[in-house]
């Protein structure tokens, strides 16, 4: 691989940095049956829950300019068989660091996936998905809440024995606010962002498109959000970013890169070319030719100091 693209994330070493998002990838098994998946930085596997989840009622996608809703669910086959079946099948076929996705509806829920997930040998990255509703305080999500971030993150990185990177939802007033908190309670990186709370209505039927009313919205239409809310962390904290939302092309990577992310994830477009990540990661040289960039780590957070 080209050494140009190498890129740290804290004492992690990622060939490039260029990682499939939670969610939109499977568990990776899926498209290593397309390409050799083996030239991903990473992969980040399907958000995994405690207890199977069969997900949300159907209609669970809708289509809007620029992008897509999804209110999918969380639908996952549960930790112990993602730990027993699926990180094993994955191992066979990818030898580059994996990142597991967790998400918990209690502080607990979160506590026992990263001591279980963070014995994995096969896993070098717990991220934390602080998406979820919290059960215990009215369903209000966990990263909407900057007491409520820091708990999860605490109770995470008491029991894990991996990096623990925190997932921030772009739902709130203040994503700065919510970064230092998770940063402050100890963890050691930052994803962001989530997909954005959306609705589509169809006006024949006058009725909401998705069974679930509200999905969250991803797609190139989101790109300048994220790259704001990513550049507004930069310069507040000092821990890693990986930058995600809309990101669809090696010009996005690096304009995600500008504003102060370390890695980004790419999400939505693996649903529209599943061939995304590899073209990405076959046009970085090129384009940071034209743009005279010798190593890609040189421009992190060069617009946010």
């Amino acid at each position: 691989m080209n050494g140009r693209l190498n890129i740290s994330l804290g004492n992690l070493q990622l060939q490039n940095p260029i990682i499939p998002a939670s969610g939109t990838y499977g568990f990776g098994l899926e498209f290593s049956q397309l390409y050799d998946i083996n030239c991903l930085g990473a992969v980040s596997i399907k958000g995994t829950t405690v207890q199977p989840r069969y997900g949300n009622p159907t209609p669970r996608i809708a289509e809007t300019e620029g992008g897509m809703l999804n209110s999918v669910g969380l639908q996952n086959p549960g930790m112990e068989r993602v730990i027993e079946e699926i990180l094993p099948q994955l191992r066979e076929v990818y030898h580059q660091p994996i990142i597991a996705n967790i998400s918990g509806f209690s502080v607990e829920e979160y506590v026992q996936l990263a001591e279980r997930m963070s014995g994995e040998k096969q896993v070098e990255i717990i991220e934390v998905n602080i998406s979820c509703p919290n059960v215990h305080n009215g369903g209000m999500a966990f990263g909407t809440d900057a007491a409520a971030a820091a708990e999860v993150t605490a109770a995470v990185k008491s029991v894990s024995q991996k990096p623990v990177y925190v997932k921030l939802s772009p739902n709130v007033t203040d994503i700065k606010e919510i970064a230092l908190a998770c940063e402050q309670a100890g963890a050691d990186g930052l994803c962001l962002i989530n997909t954005l709370l959306g609705m589509r209505i169809d006006i024949r039927k006058r009725q909401p498109i998705l069974a679930n009313r509200y999905g969250g919205m991803s797609g190139p239409c989101i790109f300048p959000l994220a790259v704001r809310m990513v550049n507004q962390v930069a310069q507040v904290c000092h821990i890693p970013i990986i930058g995600c939302g809309g990101i669809s092309s090696a010009a996005d990577v690096i304009e995600m890169m500008m504003a102060g992310a370390t890695a980004v994830e790419i999400g939505a477009q693996n649903l529209i070319d599943p061939y995304v990540c590899k073209k990405i990661i076959e046009d970085m040289p090129k384009l940071m030719d034209t743009l005279g960039i010798d190593k890609i780590a040189d421009i992190i957070g060069v617009a946010a100091r």
